[in-house]
Order: structure tokens, then sequence, then C-alpha cells
């Protein structure tokens, strides 16, 4: 077994608090997003600015696409997510090498639509959540 694919599987809470970390720095970016929304609006229309109110099917469908967007980025260049470095964690492909964009996004997809499957982790022997059994994904600590 090569060194990378050696390293300690990170477990429920380590990962756990690293997607809490994740939720709070999309939410800090839909945020942003709003702000700027909101100065957008103030420079076009000054005179009749107004606050804009945002759907519950627009906010949801950004918030997705946001967080999608962010871990696959995120994964397929580093492994790494904000919530992943605080953490000390890396996502890796099963011998320990970065993971291919296209799984990077499915991942991603499957982790947003289905965060449930993380509690998995908790009861599998190898410590791996449902996306990363489909997904042949793992999430190591990045120092042994």
């Amino acid at each position: 077994m090569n060194a990378p694919a050696a390293r300690r599987v990170a477990g429920i809470v380590s990962r756990g608090v690293a997607a809490v970390i994740d939720l709070v720095f999309v939410g800090v970016v839909l945020a942003g997003l709003y702000v700027g929304l909101i100065l957008v609006r103030l420079m076009l229309h000054p005179s009749s600015f107004s606050f804009p109110t945002v759907g519950v099917v627009f906010s949801t469908a950004v918030m997705f696409g946001v967080a999608v967007l962010y871990l696959t980025a995120c994964w397929s260049v580093s492994g790494c997510t904000v919530g992943a470095v605080t953490m000390g964690l890396r996502v890796t492909g099963r011998h320990g090498a970065r993971i291919a964009p296209a799984r990077a996004l499915i991942r991603a997809v499957a982790c947003v639509l289905f965060p449930v499957g993380l509690l998995w982790v908790a009861v599998d022997a190898h410590r791996r959540s449902v996306q990363d059994i489909v997904l042949g994904s793992r999430v190591v600590y990045v120092k042994p």
C-alpha cells in the first residue's frame, strides 16, 4: 500500500464539524450575493430603491447551485474545502489521488441532496459515508 492510501480515514465527528463549517461558508457566500444584489439595485434605481424579495424556490436553487459548485471546485482542485482544511481532512479516491471533476460533481450533488448519508460513517467499519461507498471516495486526515 502506498503512503497516501495508508492515511487514517476520518470519522463522523471531524467530518460532521467540517460539513457544518462548509454550510456556514456557503451561507456567507449567499449573504454576499444578496448584498451584491442590493448594491446593484441601489446603483441602477437609487430613487425607487427597495430591498429585493427572493422567493423560496429561487433561494433554494441558488443555495443548491452555490453549494454544489463550491464542493465540486474544492474537491476536484485540492480535495479540501474550508471545513476540511480546518479539520485537517482531504477527499481522495480509493488510492489516495484527487478525485476527477466529474466524480467530484456527482459527489457534491449527492452530498447536498442526501446529507444524511454522512451518518453511515458512524456504523461503517471503514468509516465510509453512503456517498463514499457509491463513488469510491475516502475522507482522510491530511497528517497521518
